[in-house]
């Protein structure tokens, strides 16, 4: 759940959906005064010229943070956040994700960015550094998208996109506010789409629909906001690629994914409600309560003779989720000598439940078809936070300092109980405190010293630890949580021309949390000892008259400082090859660049852009046998825009990957069948149009 709410400058809330608002009323106040790493990515930049299908499609001028599209919709997007979460094989782990408050990430950690409306996208936070772990447990980085709040005029916008591969995108959003503009009532967002795709490789297909919701309603010192959202979607799964597979033809499918017909189905409803009300006197309380249900099948590429052993959970995972949770918040923010202190105070709860089945994908010689059951239990997660957290600020200097103890615990209930394999049954707990500090300090007008340092703690997710060394089900007890110590410094600049911020990190870990093996959709994990994350991030806006420059830049080197011993097939009866201290951590390049130029001519309203991606090389595993090259992405398009009184036409032309580069989008770590490798798309073209009409 979310953390601490901090005042903004002219002491107007945010609302309690905001987990955690860094002082100032604009994006650019937000950015300046922080005392930590923030990036505010405004809704109307994630969507100028953009696809509004994915978030990897405007979040990299944020350094520090990767956002890789998979060309695979079966497993998300791989997001990673100075290292953390690039470990994962599927979905998001060790970055918190949220929608207008609301958790996108479970209570065990993981998360995924599907149900993220770009469409009605007010604006995009990332929070980077030790003040993420304010945010609980597993909270490496944040990324939290607010929606647009509903104003007067009413409108209306509907837009399509088509391009390569048989992609299409159609979505509608309508905004508004009912009553009077004396007497105003409920303000509404409402967001729906649909996409399709026959995707950039054989078996990789999808579809996804989904529907967003956002009521608020001010009242006499306070607000109420009511959050509704639905998603469906339908995603084959292509797998990833080997060394030899790769160099031949990157676009091709491995044939297990074709034989076992490998998919994925995802159904979510969601609710959320908030209320805050001002006491008076500088008092105010928040409170936040969402709920939802979330239903995944999926079926996978897995041997039929790992399937039949007792032990096995089969190929195919049917699971049905329950979950709900509430925060509970006090806040003070009062003038206290020649200042402005903010206090609050709070407490966060998360609850899932999940029923889980496993069944063989095959009846037979039939594959790819739901066989014998193999598996059939109960898993449940919870987590207890409690935080506090201080701001005192001048014009010239701001001091932040936060507390939370994160608790999260995990049960399972094993009904599967048979010869050869017994009782699962087990409970596991992790625990510890997150202490941040912050400052900030104004050198100039135009100068700003900021530096922050803060411990966090990364558990396991429920799938992390549900299997044990060998393959065999059931909690792993030896699965310890990662802890960290963070710091990082940084100075931010503004001129007449534009912006720019330099920042240095380190972040050293004990016990952190790596793939053991990772065979056919199944991943054991293991702790590999310390490691050492450091690097520098830097990331400007420059305008020179019709020119816009937007660079950013990342150097991370991340090592394992511990050398330990891995599996390199499974199943693994125990690690047994050695990984040497010093190696890299896989999945992760050690530079990362991104610059775009935006050229307005002044003709037709027009807007053209050239963008660069640089991506280094990255290893495929902790022994770092082999890697992915490094390659230079270039990306160029026009938007054009038209105003008829009270109608507005917007369309755009792109070309991704000009050059038709091949290239590995992203990598499968330590993929037990060495198929490591996730090709990135070639040349791609895109097309859209957009109407939109205000009511008066």
């Amino acid at each position: 759940m979310a953390g601490p709410v901090l005042a903004q400058s002219d002491g107007v809330t945010a609302g309690a959906l905001a987990p955690v608002v860094i002082t100032g009323d604009s994006a650019w106040q937000q950015r300046w005064l922080a005392p930590g790493s923030v990036e505010v990515v405004d809704g109307e930049e994630l969507r100028a010229g953009q696809l509004q299908i994915n978030l990897s499609e405007g979040l990299a001028r944020v350094p520090g943070l990767v956002v890789r599209n998979r060309q695979n919709y079966a497993q998300d997007l791989q997001i990673s956040v100075r290292g953390y979460g690039a470990r994962a094989p599927f979905g998001v782990r060790g970055v918190r994700l949220y929608v207008d408050g609301i958790p996108a990430s479970a209570p065990d950690g993981q998360g995924q960015a599907a149900n993220f409306p770009i469409g009605s996208a007010d604006r995009i936070e990332v929070i980077r550094g030790p003040f993420s772990a304010l945010y609980g447990a597993s909270a490496g980085g944040v990324i939290a998208l607010y929606t647009q709040d509903g104003a007067r005029p009413t409108e209306w916008r509907t837009g399509v996109a088509a391009g390569s591969n048989g992609l299409w995108r159609l979505s509608t959003q309508l905004s508004g506010q009912t009553g009077t503009p004396a007497q105003p009532g409920w303000s509404y967002t409402l967001d729906a789409g649909k996409f399709a795709t026959d995707g950039e490789r054989p078996q990789s297909a999808a579809s996804r629909s989904t529907g967003n919701l956002k009521l608020t309603r001010a009242h006499d010192g306070g607000r109420t906001v009511l959050l509704l959202n639905r998603q469906s979607s339908l995603a084959l799964d292509p797998l990833g690629l080997t060394r030899a597979e790769f160099d031949a033809d990157p676009q091709q499918t491995t044939a297990s994914a074709t034989q076992f017909n490998t998919r994925k189905s995802v159904s979510q409803t969601q609710i959320g409600l908030a209320w805050e009300q001002a006491l008076g006197q500088g008092h105010r309380i928040e409170l936040l309560g969402y709920g939802g249900q979330r239903a995944v099948r999926q079926f996978q590429a897995i041997p039929t003779g790992a399937q039949t052993p007792p032990g096995s959970a089969g190929g195919v995972i049917d699971l049905d989720r329950d979950y709900w949770g509430w925060n509970a918040r006090w806040r003070l923010d009062r003038t206290y000598d020649s200042g402005r202190l903010t206090v609050a105070a709070g407490l966060a709860s998360d609850r899932q439940t999940e029923d889980r089945l496993g069944f063989e994908n095959f009846v037979g010689t039939t594959l790819g078809v739901q066989g014998r059951l193999r598996r059939d239990e109960t898993n449940r997660a919870s987590t207890l936070d409690p935080y506090i957290q201080a701001e005192w600020r001048t014009a010239a200097t701001t001091l932040t300092a936060g507390l939370r103890h994160s608790r999260v615990r995990f049960t399972s209930a094993d009904r599967y109980i048979a010869a050869g394999n017994p009782d699962d049954s087990g409970a596991t707990q992790y625990d510890g405190f997150s202490p941040v500090l912050g400052i900030r300090r104004e050198l100039t007008p135009q100068l700003q010293a900021f530096a922050s340092v803060g411990r966090g703690l990364e558990t396991p997710t429920l799938n992390e630890v549900a299997y044990r060394t060998g393959g065999q089900t059931g909690l792993n007890p030896a699965l310890n949580a990662s802890r960290s110590l963070s710091a990082e410094a940084g100075l931010r600049g503004r001129q007449g021309w534009g912006s720019w911020s330099a920042t240095l990190f380190e972040t050293r870990t004990q016990d952190e949390i790596v793939v053991l093996s990772n065979t056919g959709g199944r991943s054991t994990f293991q702790n590999a000892g310390r490691t050492r994350r450091h690097g520098l991030e830097l990331s400007g806006v420059m305008q020179w008259g019709p020119v816009t420059i937007t660079p950013a830049y990342t150097w991370m080197d991340a090592r394992y400082r511990d050398g330990f011993l891995t599996c390199t097939a499974s199943p693994c009866a125990a690690p047994n090859v050695p990984v040497a201290a010093g190696n890299r951590l896989p999945g992760l390049a050690k530079q990362q660049a991104y610059l775009q130029l935006a050229w307005e001519p002044g003709l037709a309203n027009s807007v053209w852009t050239l963008e660069a991606t640089h991506t280094g090389r990255m290893a495929v595993n902790d022994r770092n046998t082999d890697a992915t090259a490094a390659s230079t992405l270039f990306n160029v398009g026009v938007r054009f825009e038209q105003n008829r009184g009270d109608w507005t036409w917007r369309e755009f032309l792109r070309i991704d990957n000009v050059t038709d580069r091949a290239h590995a989008g992203s990598v499968i770590v330590n993929e037990g069948n060495n198929r490591f490798f996730e090709p990135g798309p070639g040349r791609s073209v895109y097309v859209g149009v957009e109407l939109v009409r205000r009511f008066p």
